[in-house]
């Protein structure tokens, strides 16, 4: 069963997908096939620098990711040609390696990514689960993740698809406003009730974790 891990930005999606890692279950992510899609040499790359210019490159040829989120945070249709040009790579790439671990036997395989909904990635899991944080929390964390600023953090959270519209098509929701043992419990939770639906495959509502 493949299940799809989402949320907003800083609601600390990847440390839910690591506790599921730490459990047993099989992860890609995302955000790592985005990074391999756009290496020196990948026509995905070519693709970019077509479109945003040769700003977007750092000196050793590869992508400076920095400057390529200072344009398109600041501008909604560069970053549709963003999504545009990398979500079909991303998305091929993942179905590969999905693919190879269902070969392998894997029973429970977690996709990280923070925009499954938005690529359209949600038709290709079994699951969804959405991970959520109060709107303050989300930039506090961001501000201090990122070194921005307070209007800088709450740009980059606007710009996404609204949390609360990720919420509305989740099978499952944890929600991490908590402290960290909080969220290892909630995930461990999860984690139980997953196993049991990849083994018996059978369809539930949707259920808030915690």
């Amino acid at each position: 069963m493949v299940v799809g891990v989402t949320g907003g930005i800083a609601t600390g999606k990847s440390a839910v997908v690591e506790q599921f890692r730490q459990l047993g279950a099989a992860v890609i992510s995302a955000d790592e096939l985005a990074r391999e899609v756009v290496r020196p040499g990948e026509k995905t790359l070519a693709r970019l620098v077509e479109r945003f210019g040769k700003d977007i490159l750092q000196a050793d040829g590869t992508l400076d990711r920095k400057e390529l989120g200072r344009l398109i945070f600041a501008d909604p249709e560069a970053r549709q040609d963003l999504n545009r040009i990398t979500h079909p790579a991303i998305a091929c790439l993942a179905a590969a390696r999905i693919a190879s671990l269902q070969r392998q036997g894997a029973l429970l395989i977690i996709y990280e990514a923070p925009l499954l909904f938005e690529a359209g990635a949600d038709s290709r899991v079994d699951r969804i689960v959405v991970v959520t944080a109060p709107a303050e929390v989300q930039r506090q964390r961001l501000m201090a993740r990122d070194g921005l600023d307070e209007q800088a953090a709450q740009t980059r959270i606007e710009a996404q698809m609204p949390l609360a519209d990720k919420v509305k098509r989740a099978d499952f929701v944890v929600d991490n406003a908590g402290s960290v043992d909080a969220l290892a419990a909630k995930v461990r939770a999860l984690y139980g009730r997953l196993l049991e639906l990849a083994r018996n495959r059978s369809a539930g509502p949707p259920e808030t974790a915690g």
